[in-house]
């Protein structure tokens, strides 16, 4: 393979005239990115400990210095990966002016303090990841000027406060991560384009609204479980056209209405609902949805018994409904071993739940327990 002519020029540039071939603003850059960086915390066989400013950042081949961590292109710095080699320091205000970087990825390090309000000049990125360090303070509101983002990963930090009001205008986000943080509010409007949302393990809380995932026709995931969610779920939640898996337990959820599919067509596949306040009735439109093959409402307030159209169901594989106040007979579908199906319908008020299948483990709640529950003896 041909070097292409103009970066053969470039290379003789450099190797005659001693000229650098990355950009003098990059260089800037990446040395203000090192020196921020503690240097007991810099490992001596690392990316960061081959970066030598002796030598060109860009230059090839990286035999001695720069042998990871970036990757050029012609004379602009175009990604910037660390490896996980505990690195401690501070983000630098200055990586802005590393404004050609389509990929910023410095996960699973030690990086402290604020997001600095500078990564909105990173026009270029396509993909922010800044998991598993020990960022704090706010989610800076010029993250959402990122107009080219693809993917946002800030999960496992420290953040605080409420998420930007101008969320929704990252129109090309697909990707969100912000779980375990300490992230408060209500969710706001969120980007139209969105297929994953993940904001597990915060301190979000109010009521799930319409008007937050208006428009989002493409979201097939979305992790909101170990938060502070009120209120009823309402019916438009399951008809997102592109949901396909749902987990909104460990919440404080006191009601949740699901109707039936659009024509029938609907691509759910997994709902976890446990761990909430969920009152009312099993419902029974969740098996309407045809391809639903995990379901969870434990450790609600369910009451009533178990529809029989979800012994019925030919996907369902996995169904907890443990630890509510459901009575009557479970249908024996559930038992006839024509579908297996795991799970558990254990601590209800259920009869002749056969001891022998697991299915009915653990054992049902104490009579009296039910009998206070329904004010009286329970009816099947």
């Amino acid at each position: 393979m041909q070097t292409p002519p103009l970066l053969l020029l470039q290379l003789l540039c450099f190797v005659v005239l001693g000229q650098s071939l990355t950009s003098p603003q990059d260089i800037s850059a990446l040395k203000a990115f090192k020196s921020s960086i503690k240097p007991n915390s810099i490992p001596p066989w690392s990316c960061l400990a081959s970066w030598d400013f002796t030598t060109d950042p860009c230059a090839f081949p990286r035999r001695t210095h720069f042998t990871c961590g970036l990757t050029c292109s012609s004379t602009r710095i175009t990604q910037l990966t660390l490896d996980p080699a505990g690195y401690s320091g501070q983000l630098t205000p200055l990586i802005s002016q590393l404004t050609q970087l389509v990929i910023l990825d410095i996960s699973d390090n030690n990086f402290f303090g604020p997001i600095p309000p500078s990564v909105s000049s990173l026009t270029s990125l396509h993909t922010l990841t800044l998991r598993s360090n020990s960022f704090s303070g706010s989610v800076p509101d010029s993250v959402t000027k990122l107009n080219n983002l693809d993917s946002l990963d800030l999960s496992h930090n420290s953040l605080s406060g409420s998420l930007p009001k101008t969320t929704y205008s990252m129109s090309s986000l697909r990707r969100l991560d912000l779980s375990y943080n300490k992230i408060t509010g209500s969710l706001p409007k969120l980007p139209y384009n969105l297929l994953e949302l993940a904001m597990k393990n915060n301190y979000l809380s109010g009521s799930i609204t319409k008007s937050s995932f208006d428009g989002l026709t493409r979201l097939e995931v979305i992790e909101l479980s170990e938060n502070s969610f009120t209120g009823t779920l309402q019916s438009w939640f399951f008809l997102l056209p592109g949901i396909q898996q749902v987990n909104l337990s460990n919440n404080s959820l006191t009601r949740v209405d699901v109707s039936k599919p659009v024509k029938g067509n609907s691509d759910l596949v997994a709902v976890d609902l446990g761990f909430n306040k969920i009152e009312g009735e099993l419902p029974v439109n969740f098996a309407d949805h045809p391809l639903l093959s995990s379901l969870s409402m434990r450790y609600n307030r369910l009451r009533g018994s178990i529809p029989l159209v979800f012994s019925q169901k030919k996907y369902l594989r996995r169904l907890f409904l443990d630890g509510n106040f459901l009575i009557g007979k479970p249908p024996a579908g559930f038992f006839s071993g024509v579908g297996f199906i795991s799970g558990s319908l254990g601590d209800n008020c259920l009869q002749g739940c056969p001891g022998s299948s697991q299915l009915c483990s653990p054992s049902q709640k104490a009579y009296s327990v039910c009998k206070q529950a329904y004010g009286g003896k329970p009816r099947s």
